[in-house]
């Protein structure tokens, strides 16, 4: 009997355990049985011989030509008398479904034997063919390194039981591309060249049939093989040169400088060419690329076109004085620029800056191409395309990579499938792969995804080609990723000044030997007397030269690097200090705000909304009307109306966001009896600006990555990203240093993005209490960016408009309170929205003569209130309470204001719920001293330094607070 793989028969899900089912194309197989029944797959194969043979007698094999013929005269060979479509059809008999040795043809063979025969050679060679589907790119030859790895037993086909007697016969291959009918060599070979040449595919994972088929068929079709024409040979050829040549140029030049070689991953650059080339002229726009700094000073000189000289420049580094205390290595940085077609397309380019953190800048990307998407009202996703190019030890081993596939099915996070180009070097920095992953491809966690993995020899650019015009159409297709794993090798250490054969030497003596790929295509194209080695030189020296021009020009006294600021979508807008910040006007007519925050109060007729929500929606009617005062939520809210109303758009993201984590906003409505959602300010949205609203997956790090990116495209509208509790915002860390506070120092690229933070000491233990306050302030410099914490809902709707209106843009921390959501005292009045604006701080309006108040209490948040309730209960108006507001950038101007209405000595208390080496205490100090504008005597009342922000026990949080408060009042 046939026998199973060591790894089972996989089922449609390509899980590999052995189960008989298969959906994928195969036959059905009947696992462990001496001769497996006819299935419904097998009898379709007969059904389609039969229709085939009603056309023509010659369009199926001899031996079923005659069955039919039998079968038409009204028996079989044993006399017998059978309808077409018997449940039990005899079938014709012949060595080759007879691998035991059965009788010839013209034997009489008992009708079910025959059945059997023919059934289990059927189902012997589908095993065969969905085994090399499955397990076909183990046998492939995609090292340039190293000899094809062994084929596993399961493709040899005496593990089915032909021989070698079999190979001339013929087989159906009608689930197979290509003719109907084939020798048993013949498909063989077909599938080997399909599956096993430089291309490995990894794609029976996939669950959707129509997927898998579709796969199949365009890969089987062709033996998956690209027919060039011999321009589009000689364009690989002339890539490829300028690949190498900029990169001989370079270590040549600068010698002992690190610049992150693409040598031995040349392939990149005709990769690139193609995917650009082929996605402009089917419609592509926009083209976001993120990428690590390996290879990237070649991307830029020979995707981006950004000029040589200009990197030339930053080698020899003659402009000290632009980059004092700012910007960044230069294969860190970023560009932009036009691509034109052959076809005379239009393509926007867009390589983002990157840190050293790899994979991190993964989702910036993507956010990027989202926002560019939207911008476009490219709501199907079409016209924009995200490229990330990835390194083989980093694709395995950050997470970060996981989050952001996880999020590329998301409804808030899809842009129609991103380009996913793996560079695998097969080793990272110093560690080979046995000790950098535990899967067998540095690929392997894109399986969570119903994409294909194209496994490719880098060296064979041709295969290069197939597979990236494969993966394209794919993607334009299904709309999803796809990625492209690229075999090819580092010819140097890590960088240029590493010596790579402490760690790798036999990798090394074997990379020592071998030509680069440009010399090896060369070759081929020779072979093919497609170029001539004259026409070949002639190439090679037309960007030696302009090269050498290059550097002259970078190196002439009077160069003058013309630096570009803001343009484009930011032509308008600003950096800089916060001295040039704009303030504008906030308010708007009470009138105006009723009606904005009334109309979010109407449902659908045939909505029904939770009780809770019922009572909620009328609150906020009461609300509109003036009769009851706004809460946190209604605040919120009233912000997003009016912003709606200018015509800007709005997007926000985080976990539990559309309800709220503290079930304080309910932006998003569920029907009570089917579920169905429902959004109240889709009342005003539809003739204005575009709000978009998603609870987004437990990710933290890749999705605020994914908004700050999309920030970098929208600075017009309100992008926003809300952490479940602030404490977790440090699992997205990277992208807040990295990105958030430092991009506009290293890159000189804004960002308008809003952080909320929920943040405050309620006694929930010490991972819901601390957004880390101190460490943000730790990071502000240079008016990088804004830091707040607002204590009353007027303060939030003015700041979350400043934010939309300014032409200054910074991104924007707001520290959010918890319990507050739902205080009494912390209310605002409609009249608060109207008039005024945010405001840096908060005097205390309740001291009735300041001069005699002997001590001033200075606090921010949640603390005020508990301040002030101790003091009205202890009937005290000889204590001044005043609010910091806005943290960074500084106020100093409006608390000196503030203050100088108190006599000069009285004594300034800074009151945090903080332990003193958390929070802003120390950040007060460091800015103001031991006296404050050389006028009042300052000290810090807090809870004790301490390594975890708050206790567990709750109990002791209370005294905690007690014994803070009775300190700030004696």
């Amino acid at each position: 009997m046939a026998r199973t793989s060591g790894n089972g028969h996989k089922n449609g899900n390509g899980d590999g355990n052995g189960r008989g089912h298969d959906d994928g194309g195969g036959t059905a197989l009947s696992v462990d049985t001496a001769a497996p029944a006819l299935n419904s797959q097998s009898l379709s194969y007969v059904e389609d011989l039969y229709e085939s043979f009603l056309k023509s007698r010659d369009a199926v094999p001899a031996e079923w030509a005659a069955y039919f013929d039998a079968m038409h005269a009204g028996e079989d060979a044993n006399g017998s008398v059978h309808s077409a479509w018997s449940a039990d059809p005899p079938f014709p008999s012949r060595s080759i479904f007879n691998p035991a040795g059965a009788q010839a043809a013209t034997s009489r063979v008992a009708p079910g034997q025959q059945r059997m025969d023919v059934a289990a050679t059927q189902e012997r060679l589908d095993q065969l063919i969905r085994n090399f589907r499955v397990r076909g790119h183990i046998a492939a030859n995609l090292d340039p390194l190293a000899q094809p790895r062994s084929a596993p037993p399961e493709l040899d086909p005496a593990f089915y039981e032909f021989t070698e007697e079999d190979m001339d016969h013929e087989l159906s291959t009608k689930w197979v591309g290509g003719p109907d009918v084939r020798t048993l060599r013949g498909i063989i070979n077909w599938l080997k060249t399909t599956y096993c040449r430089s291309i490995g595919v990894q794609f029976m994972h996939i669950d959707s049939l129509r997927v898998r088929e579709w796969l199949q068929e365009q890969m089987e079709a062709t033996g998956n093989r690209l027919r060039l024409k011999h321009e589009e040979q000689v364009r690989i050829l002339k890539r490829l040169a300028d690949a190498v040549i900029f990169e001989e140029f370079l270590s040549k030049k600068f010698v002992g400088y690190k610049f992150f070689s693409l040598e031995g991953a040349e392939t990149l650059i005709p990769l690139l060419d193609m995917a650009i080339e082929k996605a402009g002229n089917e419609g592509v726009r926009e083209v976001v690329i993120g990428m690590a700094h390996r290879g990237r000073l070649n991307v830029l000189a020979n995707v981006l076109q950004k000029s040589p000289r200009l990197i030339f420049r930053e080698f020899d580094d003659n402009d000290p004085q632009l980059h004092f205390g700012h910007g960044d290595v230069k294969y860190h940085l970023g560009y932009s620029s036009d691509w034109f077609t052959t076809e005379n397309k239009k393509v926007h380019l867009s390589l983002c800056f990157n840190p050293s953190h790899l994979e991190f800048v993964n989702t910036v990307a993507q956010g990027r191409i989202r926002a560019k998407q939207d911008r476009f009202r490219d709501f199907r996703r079409e016209h924009g395309m995200c490229i990330l190019v990835h390194g083989d030890a980093a694709f395995a081993g950050e997470g970060i990579v996981q989050e952001t596939l996880n999020l590329s099915e998301l409804k808030g996070y899809k842009i129609g499938g991103t380009l996913h180009i793996i560079l695998n070097n097969q080793v990272g920095f110093t560690t080979s792969p046995d000790e950098g992953r535990s899967t067998t491809y540095a690929s392997d966690v894109a399986k969570m995804l119903q994409s294909p993995i194209f496994h490719v020899n880098g060296e064979d650019p041709e295969a290069v080609a197939q597979v990236l015009n494969l993966a394209l159409d794919f993607r334009r297709k299904f709309r999803r990723d796809v990625v492209i794993d690229m075999y090819c090798y580092r010819r140097r250490g890590h960088n240029e000044g590493d010596e790579p054969e402490f760690t790798q030497p036999l990798m090394y003596k074997a990379i020592k030997e071998r030509k680069s790929v440009y010399e090896a295509y060369l070759e081929h194209l020779q072979g093919q007397r497609g170029v001539t080695r004259e026409e070949a030189e002639k190439i090679n020296e037309e960007r030696r030269a302009r090269l050498d021009t290059e550097l002259t020009e970078a190196r002439r006294e009077d160069f003058v690097r013309r630096v570009d600021h803001w343009g484009g979508i930011w032509s308008g807008f600003m950096g800089g200090p916060a001295s040039q910040a704009d303030h504008p006007d906030t308010s708007l007519p009470a009138e105006k705000l009723s009606k904005i925050l009334e109309v979010q109060t109407i449902v659908p007729e045939d909505f029904a909304p939770h009780p809770k929500i019922v009572r909620l929606l009328e609150a906020r009617r009461e609300m509109s009307a003036g009769k009851r005062p706004l809460d946190w939520g209604a605040a919120e809210l009233l912000a997003f109306g009016s912003i709606l109303v200018d015509g800007r758009p709005i997007r926000f993201s985080g976990q539990d966001v559309r309800r709220g984590t503290f079930s304080h906003r309910h932006a998003v409505l569920s029907d009570y009896e089917d579920g169905h959602t429902f959004k109240p300010l889709k009342n005003i949205e539809p003739e204005r600006g575009r709000i978009e609203i998603y609870n987004s997956p437990l990710s933290e790090a890749g999705v605020l990555g994914f908004e700050y990116g999309y920030s970098l495209d929208c600075p017009e509208g309100l992008v926003m990203w809300e952490a479940q509790f602030g404490d977790f915002c440090n699992a997205a860390q990277v992208i807040i240093d990295q990105f958030i506070t430092s991009a506009e120092d290293k890159w000189d690229r804004l960002s308008n993005l809003v952080l909320l933070l929920p943040h405050g000491y309620e006694g929930q233990g010490p991972e819901h209490s601390s957004a880390r306050l101190e460490r943000f302030l730790s990071m502000a410099a240079d008016d990088n960016y804004q830091i707040v914490q607002p204590s009353t809902p007027a303060q939030m709707f003015h700041l979350l408009r400043r934010q939309v209106l300014r032409k200054w843009k910074k991104p924007l921390c707001v520290m959010t309170p918890k319990s507050l959501l739902r205080l009494p005292a912390c209310t605002s009045s409609l009249e608060d929205c109207a008039t005024g604006g945010f405001r840096p701080v908060l005097n205390d309006t309740t001291i009735a003569d300041p001069s005699k108040v002997n001590r001033i209490l200075l606090c921010s948040g949640r603390v005020y209130y508990d301040l002030a309730e101790k003091r009205a209960a202890e009937n005290r108006d000889d204590i001044a309470i005043v609010r910091v507001e806005e943290f960074y950038p500084l106020p100093k101007a409006a608390l000196q204001e503030c203050l100088s209405q108190y006599p000069e000595g009285t004594p300034v208390l800074w009151v945090q719920d903080e332990p003193e080496n958390m929070g802003a205490g120390r950040f007060m100090r460091i800015h103001f001293g031991e006296r404050l504008f050389n006028r009042y005597p300052m000290s810090v009342v807090s809870r004790p330094a301490s390594a975890s922000p708050a206790t567990g026990s709750h109990n002791a949080h209370k005294r905690e607070q007690a014994r803070l408060l009775q300190e700030a009042f004696t």
